[in-house]
């Protein structure tokens, strides 16, 4: 691997953690208790975990540059493995179970607020 692409790989991760705290930060504010970050199963890793009321949010991170880009970057398989993990994270928490597991979007743009659409997938 050349030295500019680990420069560029190095980036990538660094901002994608500053967008995950970003989002964790919204939905704090927004009432959510965030369970975890990058929580990995063997089925996938979920960016960030968040419980609000009974509902079980799954949130997915993407950085782009419009909000269409960002829903389009996850692709059913993903959308599948999310639920999957998160479904094998309720099992093992007793205190989650009988959650309804929800997949969420926080969509991160340059220069434009982070918008949270809950349910994104809805029907898809």
């Amino acid at each position: 691997m050349t030295a500019a692409r680990s420069a560029r790989g190095q980036a990538a991760r660094r901002s994608g953690r500053r967008g995950e705290v970003l989002a964790a930060l919204l939905l704090m504010a927004r009432g959510y208790r965030i369970l975890g970050f990058r929580l990995a199963s063997p089925q996938g890793e979920i960016d960030i975990l968040a419980l609000k009321g009974g509902v079980l949010a799954v949130i997915e991170v993407k950085r782009r540059t419009t909000l269409e880009n960002a829903l389009e970057a996850v692709h059913a398989e993903q959308r599948e493995r999310l639920r999957r993990s998160a479904m094998a994270i309720a099992a093992g928490r007793p205190a989650l179970k009988g959650a309804t597991i929800r997949l969420d979007l926080i969509a991160l743009a340059p220069g434009r607020l982070p918008r949270h659409i809950p349910d994104a997938w809805k029907g898809a």
